[in-house]
């Protein structure tokens, strides 16, 4: 289940095989390069980490679904608006999984409906009538009780017995760490090395090292050099410039709008070429991670 807004993103998932983390690095990665390649930008997509929390049985699961799911009409320009309308602009928004999910439109393959639609009860052809009917009647009075319980921790949304052992796991996981800083933090910092960084694109690009220092007319070779290491290795402009040996920072400004730009990326050829180094230098960042 998903809900995409204006600057953020809502995902109900579930993961028997515990790898929230590396799925998650693996989709912010893989949307940034995607949307950096199809928007001519470069650099980080998402402000700072995700934020997960443990959701306590099918109870508390129906009603966050609703929650998620009545996002849109939950910001304060539609708030003032009379139900019905909030209820074709909800029927209308097309950036959830919403309209699926009440037979709108057809089901994603990449969404399961049955634990939801399941606790709806009554036959299996009622269900996304009964769903809803449940989450439109959320617009008529908010879940107070759901939204207490949602602010009560930062780990989990459930009763206070279920809040008090995410509370201890969590505590018992960070003790286990060396330096007692957030998990998450250090997740975050984490950055590919610049030698890595450079042998991939020579590798890919079929080239010595040393002709990453050569100034060529019309080259995209040190253009796609200084992306990948602002992007993978985290480096400023100034650290680029002195690897690749670039005058300035001013210079690898350049380099990467040139790396960017639109004739770069109508020419088929390069436009492959960064999508499977980009590809290989997302897969080496989230196995470093793991």
């Amino acid at each position: 289940m998903f809900c995409l807004m204006d600057n953020h993103v809502h995902l109900l998932l579930e993961t028997p095989d515990t790898n929230l983390s590396r799925f998650m690095q693996s989709l912010e990665t893989g949307y940034t390069v995607y949307h950096n390649l199809r928007h001519s930008s470069v650099g980080h997509l998402f402000q700072g980490r995700y934020k997960a929390k443990l959701v306590q049985g099918d109870d508390y699961l129906l009603k966050l679904s609703r929650y998620v799911h009545l996002n849109p009409v939950f910001v304060a320009r539609m708030k003032a608006r009379p139900i019905d309308e909030r209820i074709k602009n909800l029927h209308e928004y097309r950036w959830s999984s919403y309209r699926s999910y009440i037979g709108v439109d057809k089901e994603l393959d990449y969404v399961v409906y049955g634990p939801v639609l399941a606790q709806m009860g009554g036959r299996k052809r009622q269900r996304k009538r009964l769903y809803r009917e449940f989450v439109e009647g959320g617009l008529a009075e908010s879940d107070e009780h759901l939204m207490e319980v949602m602010g009560k921790s930062p780990h989990a949304i459930g009763g206070a017995d279920f809040l008090a052992w995410a509370r201890d796991l969590y505590q018992q996981l960070t003790d286990k760490e060396e330096v007692p800083e957030d998990i998450a933090f250090r997740q975050e910092a984490r950055r590919l090395p610049a030698g890595e960084v450079i042998a991939e694109v020579c590798r890919h690009l079929g080239i010595g090292e040393s002709v990453l220092r050569e100034r060529r007319r019309n080259s995209l070779v040190r253009p796609a050099a200084a992306r990948m290491l602002s992007t993978y290795a985290g480096l400023t402009n100034r650290a680029i410039a002195r690897i690749l040996g670039l005058s300035s920072a001013g210079t690898v400004t350049y380099q990467l709008r040139t790396a960017m730009s639109s004739a770069a990326m109508k020419n088929g050829q390069i436009k492959t070429l960064a999508l499977e180094l980009n590809r290989k230098l997302a897969e080496l960042t989230t196995d470093q991670s793991t």
